[in-house]
């Protein structure tokens, strides 16, 4: 079972989000959050003071999945995100110890949707 974390562009949410249902992976956690990567320094000015800005607006998306669909998710995030420019974002893959359905009390690979590729 692993975690699957991703931070991409908040205008390419809805591209990653098809690519992922066409890929078969539901189930998944989205956060507005700010970060600094790679991107160029963004100044504004404010009341009439240049502020450099050094956090830019993205979407986290964390999605828990079974073994077999690890790559899957990968490659459907990393699809519906790339646009070749500095900023696309990351993918963190982390292990996961235990995961519980509250709903049902099923637990661990039982609990993951989806739990085995086709």
């Amino acid at each position: 079972m692993k975690l699957v974390v991703a931070i991409i562009r908040p205008e390419r949410l809805t591209a990653v989000l098809e690519s992922l249902y066409r890929a078969d992976v539901r189930g998944l956690t989205v956060s507005k959050v700010q970060g600094h990567g790679g991107e160029t320094e963004h100044v504004e000015t404010y009341r009439g003071t240049t502020v450099k800005m050094d956090l830019q607006q993205k979407v986290r998306l964390e999605i828990g999945v079974s073994e077999h669909f690890v790559q899957p998710t990968i490659d459907a995030i990393v699809a519906g995100a790339r646009t070749g420019d500095v900023g696309d974002g990351k993918i963190f893959v982390l292990p996961v110890e235990r995961i519980v359905r509250i709903r049902t009390g099923e637990t661990d690979t039982s609990a993951v949707t989806p739990v085995a590729a086709d």
